[in-house]
């Protein structure tokens, strides 16, 4: 049975997508921090790391990023999780008696429209499952919170409603983290991080070697060099292996273009959900 890790409580949407991937037969691992993710992996505490990398609403996690680039963790696979947001309440409370919803900011501002049409005030807590633990030790009269439902059933929560969120397209992506690679897939991806010459064209003929083997991109995302103010890495994901003649030729192009080249990892590509599929 793996053990994976995670960073935040029991009930976070993080280990959702843990089940979602490998299913119930698994241990997780509640960490502090991202950091303490890549620590457990690392010592071997934990056979995977179950690493948040983008949400399709709030964009890129850049302390996940700055993590991928300082340590050498391989990506094994990726998860897309449809979120889903539950309004939870102690039992006995019904929908007509909550005045007030704990969760965290960036939960509540996904369901900003349902609070302001319910005319509830809102209250930030550190964590979405952490607050709905709390909530469940410590009941309050007319509060409820905002977390998955995962976190409801493991604190004993009531669920008074379902899908809160004010876009049904929520999903976050989530990268599976090991010391190992994964074996090869049917379809792959593939991530790394480069850094250009600091040149004319220097980024257009890097991205050109992928162009001109018609290996496509589907994401590319710039962040500071630690250490080098002014300085630039590349985060890009490509379709494919990076074993496929076809990428492996857009590799070695790159690497005799850029100042350096980082593989994260060649692993199977995950599928986004459909909006039925995890109701």
């Amino acid at each position: 049975m793996p053990t994976v890790a995670f960073q935040g409580v029991r009930g976070a949407y993080s280990e959702e997508a843990i089940y979602q991937f490998f299913g119930s037969d698994v241990e997780t691992l509640p960490c502090q921090s991202f950091q303490g993710i890549f620590e457990a992996v690392e010592s071997r505490e934990a056979d995977y790391g179950m690493q948040p990398i983008e949400n399709s609403t709030a964009g890129s996690i850049n302390r996940a990023y700055d993590l991928l680039q300082s340590h050498d963790l391989r990506v094994w696979g990726e998860v897309i999780l449809r979120v889903r947001h539950a309004l939870l309440a102690p039992e006995g409370m019904t929908l007509a008696e909550v005045e007030r919803v704990r969760s965290q900011p960036e939960a509540l501002a996904q369901c900003k429209r349902y609070l302001h049409n319910h005319g509830w005030s809102s209250e930030t807590t550190y964590d979405t499952a952490g607050g709905a633990r709390d909530l469940a030790a410590e009941p309050e009269s007319g509060v409820a919170s905002i977390a998955s439902r995962l976190a409801g059933q493991l604190y004993d929560l009531k669920e008074l409603d379902y899908g809160i969120e004010d876009s049904p397209n929520n999903y976050t992506r989530f990268f599976i983290l090991s010391l190992d690679d994964p074996p090869r897939a049917q379809r792959s991806k593939t991530s790394l991080v480069f850094a250009s010459r600091h040149q004319p064209g220097a980024l257009y003929e890097c991205l050109g070697e992928f162009s001109k083997r018609y290996v496509n991109l589907s994401k590319l995302e710039s962040r500071p060099r630690p250490g080098r103010p002014w300085q630039y890495s590349f985060f890009l994901d490509f379709d494919g292996h990076c074993q496929d003649p076809e990428c492996e030729a857009a590799l070695m192009g790159l690497l005799r273009r850029s100042s350096f080249v980082k593989l994260l990892g060649s692993y199977p590509a995950a599928t986004t959900p459909t909006l039925d599929e995890q109701d």
